[in-house]
């Protein structure tokens, strides 16, 4: 069955760096595109940014264009999320999920805890 398992979560300091990674099974990883997500207490989950199949094309969200990376590799079937300059704003959980298909109704993985603060 389709499955999403996220890491590398913690606390960082405002304009710090973490590096999220996403492992994805169940599905053919290399023909599906994937997006990061994050919600947040009392918040909307909401989209972080989104890449194709291929890695060749990415997009984000405005609040966090130029600070995080969104990248991928496909003989490893993992998905990553480069987070640089971190504000506070960021803290929250995040997650990933393949964008179309079957694999994008799966449940969610248990996702990885951010949290920003000095």
């Amino acid at each position: 069955q389709v499955q999403y398992v996220e890491s590398g979560g913690g606390l960082a300091q405002p304009g710090g760096s973490l590096r999220l990674s996403c492992v994805a099974s169940g599905f053919t990883f290399s023909t599906t595109a994937m997006r990061w997500f994050r919600q947040s207490i009392g918040s909307e989950r909401e989209l972080v940014a989104a890449i194709n199949k291929s890695g060749t094309s990415t997009h984000y969200v405005d609040s966090v264009k130029g600070r995080f990376t969104i990248s991928r590799d496909n003989a490893l079937n993992t998905l990553y999320l480069q987070m640089n300059n971190l504000k506070p704003e960021d803290t929250a959980r995040y997650y990933c999920k393949a964008l179309g298909g079957l694999a994008s109704t799966a449940d969610w993985g248990p996702g990885t805890q951010v949290t920003v603060s000095s």
